[in-house]
């Protein structure tokens, strides 16, 4: 009998407990490890930031979802992994051991890097179910008494999409309550151009944003980094292409929403040969970590580096269908592993992404997310925003169901060559 610990319940940690449970064999003893009770759909907390979705409209309680499939949970936060000994510290003291380790913990929120940044600071967030929320009550507050809005992505982020929604997703909501007029809109950025998103562009997101931009009147500065952030003031420098301070800019704002840079967790951070310098986890590519072979990455947790090098930080999204492939491998590898044989199951890391933008919205297709690419598709319209309104649901459900890839989707999904493991 192998213990299989898979620690966070996440995007990545529930879909991996459930694809491990129909993979392990019978006598395989699989335990969820998370800090949080619920599960949150976190695509969906721009919507919670402006009132269009309550929290319990995207949460999940964990407890009895696992319980069905025969899944153990834990909740308790991993204060500290020892790589060495197959065991973790929990928060309550308590020790608990593993045979195999899978680490998909999501990052920790880098705030701290930047004074003045976060919901503890002055900007909101919309990374954590709880950050929306407060960001929706400040939002309540800002609609009765408008002024210039602040939104973007600082040095070293790596989550770029979620700020394109919720720029679009704030002025949207402004033109339907007659206030946009009232409310001009500045997007500060660490990427060297809109549409970047740390992937080097899709397709032509670039010129598709900044039209999109221009059209919706939001101006923007590129090749940026956010010395510091006062109570309504944002203090910015603006970099030329060779990475050099060329303009200072104080940004006045009323709200503002700017996403962080990530790092690993606290409880990993440190642990040699397990992660990189700002705590990421190193995997090759079987998602295993080279010094320590039953430890596995899936998710934000991993180390990834740029797509290319870029005058101000940026890093590279895990995407959610990235992540699903992520898990897919490791899976399949861990029960490799388990029968006596090499893994050799590799991730596609192929990226689908909806973003809504309110009323309408944007999809890109990145085969795989890295370039070079044998896919390369950007488009906009209604049609994205219905389809991450319908995709948001067909996930919960999925969740609810303790399903991961049920048949129509994978039939779909290879009749349009979007794989999730690379061909051997």
């Amino acid at each position: 009998m192998a213990h299989i610990v898979i620690v966070g319940a996440g995007l990545g940690g529930l879909p991996m407990a459930y694809e491990m449970k129909a993979l392990a064999r019978a006598e395989d003893r699989i335990t969820v490890v998370a800090n949080n009770g619920r599960f949150h759909f976190t695509p969906s907390n721009p919507w919670v930031a402006v009132n269009w979705r309550k929290r319990d409209d995207i949460e999940l309680e964990i407890a009895p979802l696992l319980a069905k499939k025969k899944i153990e949970f834990v909740q308790q936060a991993v204060t500290q992994v020892h790589a060495s000994d197959n065991s973790l510290t929990l928060a309550d003291g308590s020790s608990l051991e593993y045979d195999i380790l899978v680490i998909a913990t999501g990052p920790q929120l880098a705030f701290d890097e930047i004074p003045g940044l976060g919901p503890e600071g002055f900007t909101q967030s919309i990374c954590h179910v709880d950050h929306a929320v407060t960001a929706e009550a400040n939002w309540q507050a800002f609609v009765n008494d408008p002024g210039p809005i602040v939104v973007g992505a600082v040095q070293g982020a790596s989550c770029f999409g979620p700020a394109y929604e919720f720029a679009r997703i704030m002025e949207t909501d402004l033109r339907k309550r007659k206030l946009r007029d009232r409310v001009p809109m500045t997007f500060v950025t660490s990427e060297p151009y809109i549409g970047h998103l740390g992937l080097g562009g899709v397709g032509d997101s670039k010129g598709m944003i900044e039209s999109m931009f221009r059209d919706r009147h939001i101006k923007w500065i590129c090749n940026a980094k956010v010395d510091k952030v006062e109570d309504g003031t944002m203090f910015v420098t603006e970099h030329d292409d060779e990475g050099k301070p060329k303009r200072q800019h104080e940004l006045p704002f009323k709200y503002s929403m700017m996403l962080p840079a990530f790092r690993g967790i606290d409880a990993v951070r440190g642990v040699e040969g397990l992660v990189n310098p700002r705590g990421f986890v190193l995997i090759d590519e079987f998602q295993r970590n080279p010094r320590y072979p039953n430890i596995y990455g899936i998710g934000v947790c991993v180390a990834i580096p740029p797509v290319e090098a870029t005058p101000v930080p940026t890093g590279v999204p895990k995407t959610g269908y990235m992540i699903e492939s992520m898990v897919t491998a490791t899976a399949k590898n861990i029960r490799a592993v388990l029968d006596g044989e090499q893994p050799v199951e590799r991730a596609t890391w192929n990226a689908v992404c909806l973003a809504d933008f309110g009323d309408t919205g944007a999809a890109f297709v990145a085969l795989p997310q890295i370039p070079p690419r044998n896919v390369n598709w950007y488009s906009e319209g209604r049609w994205v925003h219905l389809a991450k309104v319908g995709f948001e649901k067909y996930f919960l459900r999925k969740m609810k169901k303790g399903t991961t890839e049920p048949i129509y989707e994978k039939i779909v999904l290879d009749a349009l060559g979007i794989m999730k493991l690379k061909n051997r």
